[in-house]
């Protein structure tokens, strides 16, 4: 696929500075752009990127006399997804069940679905309009996919979850598994039955090998527009706010909510029955050990102010060249007694 620099310049709303009619065949980071690609820039690569071989490249306004020609737009990012899209074209899949899938009797398949070889659809589930179901994926029984949503590979939903609209669900992801629940009673563990469901809301994405626990009773729920990275875990009874987004490695103990726009830095855990409030930063690493407010940016474990956390980090920094100091001191202070002493 070609596009010229001035249709990529419209596509993107953006200004186009060099000959419109230049020629583009693809999309490409700096580091691997080459002469037919479009690559973009931002602070603080935008000095490196003077040096790069590409078409043309996308870059914020106020970045004046670049060497090659440029498209000057609100944020290169997510002008440069776009392009990305638009030179890789989607996946095309003929609609209806492959012989090679099993659909039970009992469950209902959208005639423009796909269901892709080796794919089960256990009794009574249903797979919406336009959803495609890659082979080896498992649909158990009453549960739901969504309209237009795409489950990967080896993916399972899990009986009696419900997957929403535009939900993507990525190869080896396990929705519904059973919440992790014992009682203990002289030293044997006794299962709690897991008899709830998941919930995943409209335009959620799931990564890789994450798994999401179904409730006790009643649901857990992964919240409209939530990125869930890849090996991450969630456990039962949680509800996860909207437009969330939690990184890998990321454990969330059981009956844990957040509020709207939090972000979970990978490896972050937290313990269970807390409320995490919206609008909320989390860095790498953070252990979130109680109730947290809205609009809170933390780091560390237990988990502290961004801030705190800088100032300790600085200090401890410091430790080896204070603890000289203590045992220089400690040893003048040795000899000034000794020569006290004497001299009594």
């Amino acid at each position: 696929m070609k596009m010229t620099l001035g249709q990529i310049a419209k596509l993107v709303d953006g200004r186009l500075v060099g000959d419109a009619s230049v020629a583009v065949e693809g999309a490409a980071n700096l580091e691997g752009a080459h002469e037919t690609d479009v690559t973009f820039a931002v602070e603080p690569h935008i000095q490196e990127a003077k040096a790069v071989k590409a078409a043309a490249i996308l870059l914020p306004e106020g970045v004046e006399e670049f060497p090659i020609p440029s498209i000057y737009v609100a944020d290169p990012r997510a002008a440069f997804a776009k392009l990305l899209e638009a030179f890789t074209p989607p996946l095309v899949f003929p609609d209806g069940v492959s012989d090679l899938a099993y659909v039970a009797p009992e469950a209902r398949v959208a005639d423009d679905a796909t269901v892709m070889p080796f794919a089960v659809v256990d009794a009574h589930a249903v797979v919406e309009s336009g959803a495609v179901i890659y082979p080896h994926v498992y649909i158990g029984q009453y549960a739901t996919v969504g309209e237009c949503s795409v489950i990967y590979s080896g993916a399972t939903v899990r009986e009696y979850c419900r997957v929403g609209k535009r939900v993507v669900i990525h190869s080896s992801a396990v929705v519904g598994a059973d919440g992790f629940g014992f009682t203990t009673k002289d030293g044997v563990h006794t299962k709690v039955p897991q008899v709830g469901n998941v919930v995943v809301e409209d335009d959620v994405e799931i990564g890789a090998h994450v798994g999401i626990d179904r409730a006790t009773t009643g649901s857990t729920v992964i919240g409209r527009g939530t990125k869930i990275d890849n090996l991450v875990h969630i456990g039962h009874n949680c509800h996860i706010g909207e437009n969330n987004i939690i990184v890998a490695q990321t454990g969330i103990s059981g009956s844990t909510s957040t509020g709207p726009n939090v972000t979970f830095g990978g490896q972050t855990g937290t313990v269970g029955h807390i409320h995490i409030g919206g609008n909320s930063m989390y860095a790498a690493r953070s252990g979130i050990i109680a109730d947290m407010p809205e609009g809170y940016i933390g780091a560390g474990f237990p988990v502290q102010t961004h801030q705190e956390w800088l100032r300790m980090q600085s200090a401890l920094r410091k430790l080896p060249a204070l603890m000289k100091r203590i045992k220089a001191l400690e040893k003048k202070a040795a000899q000034l007694e000794e020569t006290t002493k004497e001299q009594d």
